[in-house]
C-alpha cells in the first residue's frame, strides 16, 4: 500500500491562518491534516474548509497550557478533564478521528495513577463519538520533565487500561532521541501504534537530513504492515513549500 502523509499544521504553514493552511496542505498533495491546538479557530470554519478541500482531519492535542498538558498532574484533575472535554467537542465537530492526551511536565508521585484515571475518564466520554485516544512519549531533551517519555512506559499504560481505543503515537523524532534504534522499535510497538510522525534528528527539520535514514524507515514501515497515515511534524528549514521535495525523493 502506498504511503499516505498528513500535514501537521502546528508546525507547517504556521504563517497562515488555519483555514488557509489546510488549503495549502491539500494543494501540496498531503492526503490529510492534523492539528496541535486549533481551539482559537472556530470549529465550524475548520469543518467547512475540510469539506471544501476533501481531506480528513486526523487528530488534535488537548490544550498545552503552561505545563505542556496536565493529564498526569494530580492537582489539576478538573482542568485536565475540562481539556479532554473540549478536545472531544472540537474533534467531533470537525470530524477528527483521534485525540492526543498530553500528560504534562511533572515529578508528581501520583502521576501514573492520575494519568490512568484521566485516560479512563476520556475513554468513557469518547464512547459515543467514534474517537481514539493517543498517548505520545516525548523526549526530555526538548521537554524536560515530561511525564510520558519512553515507549515501554506508554506500552505499560496501554496494557494496564487494555482498551482498543487507546493507542500509541509513535514520533520517530522523539523515539530516536530518547531510545534510538527506531526501526526495530517501530516493529516491536506496531500492535499498539495508532499514528506515526516524522522529523529529522537532531534538528527537527524535513526528513531528508539528519541521522535517521527515512528512505529506509519508510520502506520498513511498509514491510511491517503499517497502513495508517504518517504525520509530517517538523519545523521547515525555510518555507514549507520549498522543503516538500522529500515527499518524492524519499518514497521512490
Amino acid at each position: 500500500m502506498p504511503l499516505r502523509f498528513s500535514a501537521n499544521l502546528g508546525m507547517l504553514w504556521t504563517e497562515l491562518a488555519l483555514p488557509d493552511a489546510i488549503r495549502a496542505a491539500a494543494k501540496a498533495g498531503f492526503e490529510a491534516v492534523e492539528f496541535q491546538c486549533p481551539y482559537t479557530t472556530d470549529a465550524a470554519t475548520i469543518k467547512a474548509v475540510l469539506k471544501d478541500t476533501g481531506i480528513p482531519a486526523l487528530n488534535l492535542n488537548t490544550e498545552h497550557g503552561t505545563t505542556f498538558g496536565n493529564a498526569a498532574l494530580s492537582d489539576n484533575i478538573l482542568e485536565a478533564r475540562a481539556a479532554i472535554d473540549a478536545a472531544i467537542i472540537y474533534a467531533a465537530e470537525i470530524g477528527a478521528r483521534k485525540i492526543h492526551v498530553l500528560t504534562g511536565v511533572t515529578s508528581d508521585v501520583f502521576a501514573h495513577e492520575t494519568f490512568l484515571d484521566n485516560l479512563l475518564y476520556a475513554l468513557e466520554q469518547t464512547e459515543n463519538h467514534n474517537l481514539t485516544l493517543l498517548i505520545e512519549p516525548i523526549n526530555r531533551r526538548d521537554i524536560p520533565g515530561y511525564f510520558l517519555h519512553s515507549a515501554s512506559q506508554a506500552a505499560t499504560i496501554i496494557s494496564e487500561i487494555s482498551d482498543p481505543n487507546l493507542q500509541l503515537m509513535f514520533d520517530c523524532y522523539h523515539m530516536q532521541i530518547s531510545e534510538g534504534e527506531v526501526a526495530p522499535l517501530l516493529e516491536k510497538m506496531l500492535p499498539i501504534i495508532g499514528h506515526i510522525q516524522i522529523a529529522s534528528v537532531p534538528d527537527r527539520h524535513e526528513p531528508d537530513e539528519g541521522v535517521l535514514d527515512y528512505r529506509h524507515i519508510f520502506e520498513h514501515i511498509q514491510t511491517i504492515g503499517y497502513t495508517g497515515y504518517i504525520g509530517a511534524e517538523y519545523r521547515p528549514r525555510g518555507t514549507t513549500e520549498s522543503g516538500l521535495g522529500w515527499m518524492k525523493t524519499l518514497t521512490v
